[in-house]
């Protein structure tokens, strides 16, 4: 454990917190209470850092469990993503027949209400299929659909929907988009053969962001701008998969340039956390080896990053640790509208990860308890 640690409701340390840098202490219970010190950065001492816990909002499985399996593999998941700093999480689910989304919504409901402990805060669902085009499935299988208001409405019965993954192009999708975002929902483009002016459209209609961007859409270029394009010419938001064998560093560069409030996600897999091997990703066997999760045919599929690897490769690629922390944790917490979550300030929860000075997690609270 480290020295910067005293107790189970004060630590000490540089703190990043909503007003910048503090070296000295936070105290806390379930939710910070003070925070007192001396403003400054972190490079006038060797002390470890204290950063807002890491908030994951594409979460496929861990430690060897899919989220499509519902029922105790949601908890096993949510513990392994803790121990990497992972204070809280979106179960995300594969596109798949409705008996298997309505099983994988009901173990994530149960999730949803009684957190166990050392686990991650299961904040609720991203719906990434079956609302997508099947001609963009990347590692989906293949039950995509188009839908309407009532199916989406049928699912968030079963589970809180915080995240769907639509493609607009399909037909009807336009004023499905519309509706969602009326009725509260943040509404991702993703796994679509659209154009730039689909993405534009979608935009209009009332769509935030865009699921594992660059991956699973129409690519950029200069006479055809595709959905990529559309994402960097006007979106404010959008998630990235920083493990750098699904995004080239300088296509990660360049979105950090164009998308304000570009933000991290790791797509893992059950097979996150173990050997390489065989796993499932809803329905599809995938294998895990030289670092990635592929189909048979050599199709990415997800991940086993960890958003503590996902800090320590943007901090890589040159940005600083707290415009790298704002991406793993702040940006996620604002797409959401979660205030109390994903910033280090009194009154919100004590959700925070301890870092030695190399960015390797030493300590994790949650909801002020200790890992």
């Amino acid at each position: 454990m480290s020295d910067a640690i005293k107790g189970s409701n004060s630590i000490q340390g540089n703190i990043l917190t909503t007003a910048g840098w503090v070296h000295g202490e936070i105290t806390f219970a379930d939710r910070i209470s003070t925070i007192h010190g001396d403003h400054g950065g972190p490079e006038l001492n060797s002390d470890d850092y204290i950063l807002p816990g890491f908030i994951d909002l594409h979460v496929h499985g861990g430690g060897g469990k899919d989220v499509m399996e519902g029922g105790a593999a949601i908890h096993t998941i949510a513990a392994v993503h803790a121990r990497h700093g992972t204070t809280s999480l979106l179960a995300t689910t594969m596109t798949a027949p409705p008996e298997d989304i309505e099983q994988a919504l009901r173990g994530i409901q149960r999730a949803v209400q009684q957190r166990g402990k050392g686990e991650a805060r299961v904040l609720g669902v991203h719906l990434e299929g079956p609302f997508i085009n099947s001609g963009k499935l990347g590692a989906q299988p293949p039950y995509a659909r188009s839908a309407k208001l009532a199916d989406v409405e049928q699912l968030e019965a079963l589970a809180p929907l915080k995240l769907i993954t639509v493609a607009p192009e399909l037909e009807g999708h336009l004023d499905l988009v519309r509706e969602l975002a009326e009725a509260g929902m943040r509404v991702q483009i993703g796994h679509t053969l659209g154009s730039y002016e689909d993405g534009v459209a979608a935009l209009k209609h009332g769509a935030h962001g865009f699921t594992h961007l660059f991956n699973a859409m129409t690519g950029l270029h200069h006479r055809e701008p595709g959905m990529v394009g559309a994402a960097l010419a006007h979106a404010h938001y959008a998630e990235v998969i920083p493990d750098l064998l699904h995004v080239h560093p300088g296509a990660i560069r360049t979105a950090l340039r164009c998308i304000p409030q570009l933000y991290c996600v790791t797509d893992s897999t059950s097979a996150t956390g173990m050997p390489d091997g065989e796993y499932m990703l809803g329905r599809h066997t995938v294998m895990k080896c030289m670092g990635g999760v592929r189909l048979a045919d050599g199709t990415l599929a997800g991940s086993t990053l960890t958003m503590d690897q996902a800090l320590r490769n943007l901090v890589g690629l040159g940005l600083d640790l707290a415009d790298a922390s704002a991406r793993v944790s702040t940006n996620a917490a604002d797409y959401l509208g979660l205030q109390e979550r994903g910033r280090l300030a009194p009154g919100t929860y004590a959700d925070m990860v301890v870092l030695d000075r190399d960015l390797n997690l030493k300590a994790v609270y949650i909801e002020g308890e200790l890992l």
